[in-house]
């Protein structure tokens, strides 16, 4: 009886052997058109993986409402450029003002990112720090928190994308084999980079990078340095919620459907493995990271033929990257980086 069950079944089961392909002609078609959408992807990883690696190399914790930060700051380039009369179609505005208009809407961004950040630090974590809570109920409030934010936005927004808005038409800068790169590609990969410059010498140079980098290395011993602890961590809050709210500008700039209530969710998540594969508490290992993780993704897409594989093979990568180097691939925490 089995014996004969077993086969109907099979054949019942509709088999696509298309569903995986290993096209190598269509990804030397299109390397290059690959590699600079993976770059830009790449540029939005990294500043959100920014705001993961500076809270773990503080805090030796995981912020899992990051991504909740990072999609805060997308609705908040929603509401300001659809007060600006932005639509799904590009404005027929002037340069300087459509560089107003976006720069308000970084603003906003920032200050609402910024904004979450510290709600979520001041509102979950500081009572766990004053009660000296095992980690363990840091990562389950981090992940309470997600949710919380998420489901309150699905409250209050629905389950459905925000109408799509298109911040300006891209236009042909300069071609490489044949592969035109666009302002827009040029825009969000060249100020993702000088922002994590930026970053990266802030935390070197300055007084409160000092400061960032004393509490990472041994929280207690900088605290009778002088060093305030507490105002370093909202700092570092603040500082993942900022580049979280840049990110949010240039995510809706490449994706303008993108703004949702669950959007950030596969983002952060991505992100999260930049930081890992870069080297978790790395400022510059989450630059590497994010690069790498667009790359790789876009890669895999093309080389095995549909867009649901850019996900797994990206992490497929990461997996095998911490296998050989479980320390990722700079590997030094933030409180042992050199000024």
């Amino acid at each position: 009886m089995i014996s004969e069950v077993i086969p109907n079944l099979l054949h019942s089961v509709p088999v696509d052997d298309t569903w995986i392909t290993f096209d190598v002609n269509s990804f030397t078609q299109n390397f290059w058109s690959s590699t600079f959408d993976g770059l830009t992807f790449g540029a939005i990883y990294a500043l959100v993986a920014l705001g993961y690696t500076l809270v773990y190399g503080v805090l030796n914790l995981i912020n899992f409402a990051h991504s909740e930060v990072f999609i805060t700051g997308c609705y908040g380039v929603f509401f300001t450029l659809s007060a600006l009369n932005f639509g799904p179609s590009a404005p027929r505005l002037g340069f300087w003002a459509i560089v107003g208009n976006l720069v308000l809407a970084l603003v906003v961004a920032i200050i609402a990112s910024a904004l979450m950040a510290v709600i979520v630090e001041r509102v979950a974590y500081k009572p766990l720090r004053q009660r000296k809570a095992p980690r363990l109920a840091f990562l389950i409030t981090a992940i309470g928190v997600s949710f919380a934010i998420q489901y309150t936005i699905y409250w209050w927004r629905g389950p459905s994308p925000e109408a799509a808005l298109t911040m300006f038409r891209p236009l042909a800068i300069f071609d490489v084999f044949g592969t035109i790169v666009d302002s827009q590609q040029v825009v969000i990969v060249v100020a993702a980079i000088i922002l994590m410059i930026a970053t990266d010498q802030f935390i070197r140079r300055s007084r409160t990078g000092r400061g960032i980098r004393a509490v990472a290395q041994d929280p207690d011993t900088a605290t009778l340095m002088g060093v305030n602890k507490e105002k370093i961590i909202v700092t570092t809050f603040i500082i993942g919620g900022i580049l979280a709210g840049a990110a949010a500008l240039f995510y809706v700039m490449k994706i303008p459907s993108g703004v949702q209530y669950n959007g950030g969710f596969i983002l952060g998540v991505k992100a999260f493995a930049a930081a890992v594969l870069g080297g978790i508490g790395n400022v510059r290992g989450a630059l590497l990271g994010g690069l790498l993780i667009g790359l790789i993704g876009n890669y895999g897409q093309v080389l095995l033929g549909s867009s649901q594989w850019t996900d797994v093979v990206a992490f497929v990568v990461l997996v095998l990257v911490l296998i050989v180097r479980p320390e990722g691939v700079l590997g030094s925490s933030l409180g042992k980086s050199k000024a």
